[in-house]
C-alpha cells in the first residue's frame, strides 16, 4: 500500500516536523509513504498535483466523520485488504484545500471535534496512522 500525505504550506516548527519525520520512519516499516508539502499560494503548484486514478483521496475536514483509533485501523486494515493501492490523505492549511482537490476526496475526515493548528493536525494525523499500522499488526505500541 502506498500512503501519501498532502499538505498545504510547510511545517515550519521544529519540534513538530521531528514527530512528523518520526512517524514517517515508523509508517514506512508497514508501507510506503510520501509527504509532500505544496506552497499554498501557488496555484500552478496544485494544478499540477496529480492523484493517481483509482486512489481513495482522503480530506481532513472539521465536518468530516470521526473515527476512534481502533475504527480507524479497522477502516485502514478494510482499505489494505482490498487491494487499495493508494490512499493520499489532504490535509490543508487554516482555509482547508481548494474546492478543486477537496472535491476529489471520496472520504471526509475529522481528527477530533477539537480545534488544531495545521501543523499539529499533521503529526496527529501521522501518528494515527502509524498507531493503525500497529493496531493492525498486534504491535504493543497502542496499550
Amino acid at each position: 500500500m502506498f500512503i501519501r500525505l498532502l499538505m498545504l504550506g510547510k511545517t515550519r516548527r521544529p519540534e513538530i516536523r521531528a514527530l512528523l519525520d518520526d512517524y514517517a520512519r515508523r509508517i514506512r516499516r508497514f508501507a510506503e509513504l510520501e509527504m509532500q508539502e505544496l506552497r499554498q499560494d501557488s496555484p500552478a503548484a496544485l494544478r499540477r498535483l496529480e492523484l493517481t486514478a483509482g486512489a481513495t483521496v482522503v480530506l481532513l475536514d472539521a465536518g468530516g466523520k470521526q473515527f476512534s483509533s481502533e475504527q480507524f485501523a479497522r477502516w485502514l486494515g478494510g482499505c489494505r485488504d482490498r487491494g487499495a493501492r493508494e490512499l493520499a490523505f489532504l490535509c490543508g492549511a487554516a482555509g482547508g484545500f481548494p474546492d478543486a482537490l477537496a472535491r476529489r476526496a471520496s472520504v471526509k475526515m475529522s481528527l477530533s471535534p477539537l480545534t488544531f493548528s495545521h501543523e499539529l493536525a499533521r503529526a496527529m494525523l501521522a501518528e494515527q496512522i502509524y498507531r493503525a499500522f500497529a493496531l493492525l499488526a498486534g504491535h504493543p505500541y497502542p496499550k
